[in-house]
């Protein structure tokens, strides 16, 4: 990452409860945790789900021996959001200094949120004390309203509606603007004026979409979370620039998700659905999206004719013939001169010989999920996931 630019990683996607079923693998299964790195090196962590281990892991690999310090945002303390405190390596190295950021609670007092932290670890409920935890540790109680700096970055928080509270963020780094604002339940004029405001011009808004506008609207009204629906509400009103739509409901499969994503694009363009390892890089030049890195099936390198019909990055239809240069059982690398969109779904037609020296073909739904341009600028380089046929008689949302 360069000195111009922010880096925003999503770590744990899922709401409720971590989910590792298979047919939730493609968007990730543990619970809400991101990691915004600034310009300047400023580190920030958002809530500390299950995610946050992979997130400690990564850190203890390549900071061991110099530390880190980091801000940690936490928005609430429901269960999703901090099951991953007592898992996060960095916690347990001295060379290792965190300020942490929430609200105080009407059921556990004045200093709620070292209470919360340290009960993580208390007997009976997991066998390593809190004094083990080695790492240099300070707590502040903010509220809804309450505006401060951290080296650089201008920090924002807003009361959401939520049973028991939550805290929505903003972060305005020199490179552009980051709002945080999962579980949130809209319909209250109070808190959808507040969210408005705090989300007002961002680059990135990161916001609940765990349920489907119906059953907002009937078997999940007042559980305290919102649907892809009131995300492009949101962000249209307040003219944000991107749109994540972020804690996936656990009992919602990849599938499901394609929904509210496909959903949410024919009405705000600029969508994406949060996945883990998704990077989000902000600069001058706007923001750039990434996925992980998905090849862990054997692959092999071919060449089959392909015919491919998708949705460009500028939101063209388009069909062009093509060559598969690898496959898995899992994906398939193509050449394509057109740039299909990141998280849009293909369908790829493979003519290959069949049985007794006659043609057959293979129709495949995919998700791209890595585009760059080729060696020689004429082509790019599509990375696609093969993900299981939608049955038509079954609603996307």
């Amino acid at each position: 990452m360069t000195e111009s630019a922010a880096k925003l990683v999503f770590w744990g996607v899922r709401g409720s409860t971590p989910t590792f079923e298979r047919d939730t693998w493609r968007y990730g299964g543990n619970t809400p945790c991101l990691e915004l790195t600034t310009p300047n090196g400023t580190r920030f962590i958002l809530d500390c789900g299950t995610g946050l281990r992979m997130l400690g892991n990564r850190w203890a690999q390549r900071n061991s021996e110099f530390g880190v310090e980091a801000h940690v945002l936490v928005t609430h303390y429901h269960w999703d959001h901090i099951q991953g405190i007592p898992f996060f390596l960095p916690f347990f190295e001295s060379q290792n200094r965190f300020h942490f950021y929430s609200f105080q609670s009407k059921f556990l007092g004045q200093d709620s949120l070292r209470k919360v932290f340290e009960s993580q670890l208390a007997s009976p409920y997991f066998p390593v004390d809190v004094n083990m935890m080695a790492s240099s540790r300070c707590f502040r109680e903010i509220t809804g309203g309450d505006r401060w700096d951290v080296e650089g970055t201008q920090v924002s928080s807003a009361w959401l509606n939520h049973p028991q509270g939550c805290l929505g963020y903003r972060l305005d780094t020199p490179v552009g603007s980051v709002v945080y604002a999962t579980d949130n339940e809209p319909g209250v004029p109070e808190f959808d004026k507040s969210l408005r405001q705090l989300a007002q011009g961002a680059d990135i808004l990161i916001y609940d979409a765990q349920y489907s506008p119906e059953q907002i609207a009937s078997t999940r009204r007042g559980w305290g979370h919102s649907s892809w629906l009131e995300g492009v509400k949101v962000a249209r009103d307040a003219r944000v620039k991107n749109l994540v739509l972020f804690h996936h409901n656990p009992d919602s499969s990849d599938n499901i998700v394609d929904g509210f994503l496909s959903a949410a694009r024919h009405e705000f363009p600029t969508t994406w659905a949060a996945a883990e390892g998704m990077c989000l890089t902000l600069s001058d030049r706007g923001v750039d999206v990434s996925l992980r890195e998905s090849r862990l099936a054997p692959r092999r390198r071919l060449r089959f004719n392909a015919l491919v019909s998708g949705q460009s990055d500028e939101g063209r239809l388009f069909e062009e013939k093509a060559v598969v240069r690898d496959l898995s059982l899992q994906g398939a690398y193509l050449a394509l001169t057109n740039r299909p969109k990141l998280q849009s779904e293909l369908r790829v037609m493979i003519e290959a010989e069949g049985e007794q020296g006659r043609s057959s073909v293979l129709s495949l739904r995919a998700t791209v999920i890595h585009c760059k341009p080729g060696r020689d600028n004429s082509q790019n380089g599509v990375g696609v996931l093969f993900v299981a046929e939608v049955d038509p008689a079954a609603p996307s949302d």
